[in-house]
């Protein structure tokens, strides 16, 4: 990643990003995108990481320069829905003490001849954006929305 995020107000008040591979091979693939992401100046980032089975020592870096370069912009870094095994090394590393760290909570199982309910969050007044970014592989989906909700 490049230098630091300019203290300009943010343009976006929520991006939420969908990590499926978080390691040193794909670092310089993910770093581009994290710039592209900062461009933007959001005022907070979502990293789900629900579908990221291995973060090693160069992804723990590359969070912690993510987190600094947000925080210089009066911005937020969150973790989100972390598996087992990668919140372990998170704790491991101290970053659950550095990084606001959220798990989705379980939605109430619906009754009987009831369809299943599709989770929903709440989004942000104003413009918003979400992406899902492959990296160290050939991309398969590439999205990107914007829009009211």
């Amino acid at each position: 990643m490049t230098g630091p995020l300019t203290s300009a107000r943010c343009t976006l008040p929520l991006v939420e990003v969908s990590v499926t591979e978080l390691d040193l091979a794909c670092l310089p693939e993910a770093g581009t995108v994290f710039d592209r992401l900062l461009a933007l100046r959001p005022g907070q980032v979502v990293l789900d990481l629900s579908a990221c089975r291995h973060i090693d020592a160069a992804a723990v870096g590359l969070l912690l320069d993510l987190h600094r370069r947000l925080s210089r912009a009066d911005a937020v870094l969150t973790l989100a829905n972390p598996n087992p095994r990668i919140r372990r090394i998170l704790q491991i590393t101290h970053l659950d003490r550095v990084l606001s760290i959220v798990t989705d909570r379980p939605q109430p199982r619906p009754s009987a001849g009831t369809p299943p309910r599709a989770p929903t969050r709440a989004r942000p007044r104003g413009a918003y954006g979400r992406a899902t970014v492959t990296v160290g592989a050939r991309p398969t989906a590439d999205t990107v929305d914007r829009g009211e909700p």
